[in-house]
């Protein structure tokens, strides 16, 4: 799978890199049609501490699924954005398995 990796107006540490990889690589785990992910960081311009938005969207024929989480850290919404996405993806195995009984 082919994961893309795009910051606003900053530039992302190989740790952070590293660790996007290896979440959304274990996502295959739970649905193994998955084509690409890009994943999109931003900072908001906000006196909140949760102003560090990230966007998930993976690439799935006929249907891609999108997760967007704002969080006090990027990794703190990773895991927010890959738990949720995780819950979609089986119900989107568990649909298509009642399609081909």
């Amino acid at each position: 799978m082919r994961i893309q990796v795009q910051a606003v107006n900053f530039n992302v540490g190989k740790d952070l890199i590293q660790l996007i990889e290896e979440k959304i690589n274990g996502l295959l785990k739970f649905y193994d049609n998955i084509i690409d992910a890009r994943v999109y960081l931003k900072v908001q311009k906000t006196s909140q501490k949760d102003n560090k938005e990230l966007e998930i969207r993976l690439g799935i024929p006929g249907n891609d699924s999108v997760m967007k989480k704002t969080s006090n850290t990027f990794e703190d919404a990773l895991l927010q954005a890959v738990a949720s996405l995780k819950k979609t993806l089986i119900k989107q195995k568990e649909k298509q398995r009642e399609k081909h009984k």
